[in-house]
């Protein structure tokens, strides 16, 4: 039916483009940070012992060739469906398209669901309600944050950031005030190539330091949010990546040269063990900085996951009431609630040490397919827009099998 003259269709809102490199790297630091770093050191420890500072560097070796093949991916394909989008364009099978949307969803969901329960823990000290009531107000008020919408959600996020990564240096800088020659055991934090007992600690201990480098994969889920995204998703994702590998290594280092293995495997709150023994102060401040590190990761984890819903129902995937966007708020309110419900559901049923495995081991998966796809796609000679980041062949190749080892080093060295 024709339009009378002189009125038009409205066009459906869109996903608003309001963020900068800058926005974006604390963006990707801050859902990397807040995804287990405040948590994980005592069981890194714990697997890989003086060693765990290795493991982080393992992680962060696989990350790395998989980032290479997502920067590509998201010129090539600037779409919110992030994984399932380069999957469907490297095999064109809608089931294992969606299938992969549905597991990046599901280990995002997963993943808030481990860091609320974590964030929980910290904030019991300074308010002593039951865990599960305090589970439900961390959830569905970063969820109701996240519906608001994305400019004050990367904002807030981006603010956390900056705080969280404050108290991680501060760790660093008393290490070294309390002991001087601290970077010179450096040597030490390395393996021999034939110990292959340690070589299986820093891989078991890889797959647990993993988890708390997942992040850079969600930034390309905000391609259809972010300025000029062909250059700016690029080095979004390389300076996140680099500048997290960083701070994880040094925190860990000292985290093990400084506090007892035993000590640090035993505790709820490594961090702040760790702060309190380096400083001689109360870990309140820390606490208060862990807090904050992790409503950061619970809040993007439910603005990444929501994307990725958004996107797998704008291509057809899923219902198309998932695909909508606020006109008020210019956020996907249906998948965002949805996610919000899902996570809390998961945080109060399932217990910590579960969901950061599956996490991991999903992610993995994941990343090795859409390395795979990358693969598929250059060697099939696929069109390239103008102006999008490359990267050769071989670097897709190692990125699946990285990912693929990581998953059985363990017991490949058995």
């Amino acid at each position: 039916m024709a339009v009378p003259q002189g009125t038009s269709k409205a066009a459906p809102p869109e996903l608003r483009r309001a963020i900068g490199l800058p926005l974006l790297v604390l963006y990707g630091l801050g859902i990397t940070i807040g995804a287990g770093i405040y948590v994980l050191v005592g069981a890194a420890a714990e697997t890989a012992g003086f060693y765990a500072p290795t493991a982080f560097l393992v992680a962060a070796f696989v990350m790395a060739f998989s980032a290479l093949s997502f920067a590509e991916f998201s010129g090539r394909i600037p779409e919110s469906a992030g994984e399932a989008a380069f999957v469907q364009a490297g095999f064109n099978r809608g089931w294992l398209s969606l299938g992969t949307g549905l597991l990046i969803v599901f280990a995002a969901v997963v993943a808030g669901a481990a860091i609320s329960l974590g964030c929980a823990g910290y904030l019991a000290v300074l308010v002593p309600w039951p865990k599960p009531v305090l589970v439900s107000i961390i959830v569905v008020a970063m969820g109701l944050l996240a519906a608001k919408g994305i400019l004050e959600s990367v904002l807030f996020a981006g603010i956390l950031t900056v705080i969280e990564i404050a108290g991680l240096m501060v760790i660093v800088v008393a290490g070294y005030i309390h002991n001087p020659d601290l970077f010179a055991a450096l040597p030490s934090a390395f393996p021999h190539v034939s110990d292959t007992v340690a070589l299986q600690g820093v891989f078991a201990a890889s797959l647990i330091a993993f988890f708390a480098f997942i992040g850079f994969d969600d930034v390309v889920n905000l391609v259809e949010e972010t300025r000029n995204p062909t250059k700016t998703m690029p080095w979004a994702i390389a300076i996140s990546l680099v500048l997290v590998t960083v701070i994880y290594f040094l925190v860990v280092f000292v985290a093990v040269q400084s506090v007892p293995i035993d000590q640090l495997a035993g505790s709820e709150a490594p961090i702040g063990l760790l702060f309190e023994r380096l400083t001689g102060f109360s870990p309140l401040a820390i606490t208060l900085v862990a807090i904050v590190a992790t409503l950061n990761g619970v809040v993007i984890e439910i603005v990444m996951a929501a994307r990725v819903v958004y996107g797998l129902g704008r291509r057809g995937r899923l219902p198309q009431v998932l695909a909508r966007v606020n006109a008020t708020t210019q956020t996907p309110l249906v998948a965002t609630f949805l996610i919000t419900a899902v996570m809390l559901g998961l945080a109060l049923a399932v217990p910590l040490d579960y969901l950061v495995e599956t996490t991991s081991q999903i992610i993995l998966a994941v990343f090795a397919l859409v390395n795979v796809a990358l693969v598929v796609v250059k060697i099939r000679g696929d069109a390239l827009p103008d102006g999008v980041f490359t990267v050769p062949l071989v670097m897709p190749v190692i990125g699946a099998v990285s990912c693929l080892f990581l998953l059985i080093g363990p017991y490949f060295l058995i």
